[in-house]
């Protein structure tokens, strides 16, 4: 199966306080941005990408991602996580059966997790995800005051990249644009469809404040 990659890079990274867009930053050898798109298109089932960019970054995220070996369309991202995805879709080809969503925020991700979690979008699943296990007891809080603890068994911390049958997503999307889901297995189960959760990868980091910054820059030997 051949599928497109939807590459979400257009946050501010406000959280790290750096007044520049995230994905944009450098990471050892290459921004952020760069890291991600190439491990996806290093998964063979990935044929293209489609990458979303902040207002303004598209001609540099263009000039980034120039001479990967397989195309790659750069659009304006929206003022939303959704609404970026919303977007990405319109371009991606209407034959593509199968269309993946990562966040270039985890630039770490294995081409090989591309793999595995397409590759369970299949019979009743419409969607897959990695997941991984919660390891704290989880407590459920109101007010400063305890009113539940959490059986964690049940539980798991979402990772992308995320895959989906894309008429399926695309039609989840439309139907649910009013809505604020902080995922796209999320935007699935909403419109009752049915999603499967794989073993996800610990070294899938996303970096979301500087001290997470720092940890990826001194984990591929650059400057924090």
């Amino acid at each position: 199966m051949e599928a497109v990659a939807i590459v979400l890079a257009a946050g501010a990274g406000r959280r790290l306080g750096i007044g520049e867009p995230k994905a944009f930053l450098s990471l050892g050898d290459a921004p952020i941005l760069v890291w991600a798109a190439r491990s996806a298109l290093a998964c063979p089932q990935v044929g293209a990408l489609v990458v979303t960019a902040p207002v303004g970054f598209e001609d540099q995220a263009r000039s980034l991602l120039a001479g990967l070996g397989a195309p790659v369309t750069v659009i304006t991202g929206g003022d939303s996580r959704q609404a970026s995805v919303r977007t990405a879709l319109t371009v991606v080809p209407s034959d593509t059966e199968f269309v993946l969503v990562h966040d270039a925020a985890r630039p770490f991700v294995s081409p090989d997790l591309f793999s595995r979690v397409l590759e369970a979008v299949s019979g009743e699943a419409a969607g897959a995800l990695p997941v991984l296990p919660v390891t704290d007891t989880v407590k459920q809080v109101a007010d400063g005051w305890v009113t539940a603890t959490v059986a964690r068994t049940e539980l798991g911390l979402a990772q992308t990249p995320q895959a989906f049958r894309t008429d399926v997503l695309r039609e989840s999307h439309e139907a649910l644009a009013a809505e604020e889901l902080t995922d796209d297995a999320a935007v699935l189960e909403r419109a009752g469809h049915r999603v499967r959760a794989i073993a996800g990868d610990p070294n899938n980091v996303k970096i979301t404040t500087m001290l997470d910054l720092i940890a990826a820059r001194e984990r591929v030997g650059g400057p924090a």
